[in-house]
């Protein structure tokens, strides 16, 4: 895990907005998704309203950047088969979930395929019970041995987990982003509340005790929050919480998309700095960069896929979900090729 320290520092903003404001870090959230600060930027660059590119410097200089490739041994990584691809790993947890005990695990993986020209994207999640090889950690005191894949988090932080997806996909990894989802909260009251259709009636465990009733609704931060938490509400638990973690990625990026963030020069900061506080990227990711590239992306141009496998399982002791291998195989070889029909084929 990361270490905690506190900095202040000026947001920086465009002359039509409201006045800079002082931002309190917590440090490196070593927690998913910086993709929807990417593609958010990119509307913005569409939508005309970025002065002197003030916006994108801010967020570039808020956000915190880690080590994510320095202990990855280069001789155990994929080749890149595709050079004008890109293919972002996406690391999340919930820091304030009542459930997280521990804190050392990460809850969310997703990889993130950015096909050739950008036109369109594939997110697919990775369950993290998944049973999968993790490579020994550095210390050589953890791994070499079958776990749930986000053990590898736990026992060597993210560049070992970078080692065991890239070991398990075939897939070279580019960028890392990790996030707090607990920060999609702010990231949601920002923008006013989220559209959320919600699959079934319900009672969540976690208190208050909300209930949610089936069918399309307005959610704010906490309610948004509690219905991507909950998973014992559920027959098929873990895979439930992620289907309502990408439900809420994309509302996010639909409310986002709407035209009200855009015109609002200060719900737009706060939008802004809720995100920058709540994610962090490799030390090598440009995200005016990103941005730029994704500028044509919106949330019709994504799909969500899960990875490959065969359903809850039992290792030993441990509840687990098994790897199907010959159709987790097709999947991210496509991956790799950058074939997205493929890469959609394979997911059916």
């Amino acid at each position: 895990m990361f270490a905690e320290h506190d900095s202040t520092e000026l947001i920086e903003m465009p002359p039509d907005a409201s006045p800079p404001v002082k931002k309190s870090r917590r440090g490196r959230r070593a927690r998913t998704i910086v993709l929807i600060t990417l593609l958010v930027l990119a509307l913005l660059a569409g939508g005309g309203l970025i002065a002197g590119g003030l916006y994108y410097r801010s967020v570039e200089g808020s956000i915190d950047r880690v080590d994510a490739f320095n202990d990855v041994p280069e001789a155990s990584r994929p080749e890149k088969v595709a050079d004008d691809a890109k293919n972002i790993l996406i690391l999340g947890s919930d820091s304030r979930d009542p459930e997280n005990s521990t804190g050392g695990r990460s809850d969310t993986i997703i990889l993130a395929h950015l096909p050739k020209g950008r036109g369109s994207a594939q997110l697919i999640s990775i369950p993290r019970d998944l049973w999968v090889n993790v490579p020994k950690s550095k210390d050589g005191q953890h791994g070499g041995r079958d776990a749930k894949i986000n053990a590898a988090f736990a026992w060597g932080g993210i560049p070992l987990t970078v080692q065991t997806v890239e070991k398990y996909t075939g897939v070279r990894i580019d960028h890392v982003s990790i996030i707090d989802f607990a920060g999609f909260q702010e990231i949601v009251d920002a923008l006013g509340g989220v559209e959320i259709d919600v699959e079934q009636s319900f009672t969540s465990i976690h208190k208050p005790h909300r209930k949610f009733a089936k069918g399309p609704q307005t959610l704010d931060g906490a309610a948004a929050l509690d219905y991507a938490r909950e998973r014992y509400a559920f027959r098929d638990g873990d895979f439930a919480r992620m289907r309502h973690q990408q439900q809420l990625i994309k509302a996010v990026l639909d409310k986002a998309a709407s035209g009200g963030l855009l015109t609002n020069p200060g719900r737009l900061n706060s939008f802004l700095r809720a995100t920058a506080d709540a994610v962090s990227v490799d030390k090598t990711m440009s995200i005016f960069d990103t941005a730029t590239e994704l500028r044509h992306l919106r949330s019709g141009n994504l799909t969500f896929l899960t990875s490959p496998n065969k359903g809850p399982g039992q290792k030993g002791s441990e509840s687990v979900v098994l790897d199907d291998p010959q159709k987790a195989k097709a999947l991210y070889d496509a991956v790799r090729r950058d074939s997205v029909q493929e890469v959609l084929n394979a997911a059916k």
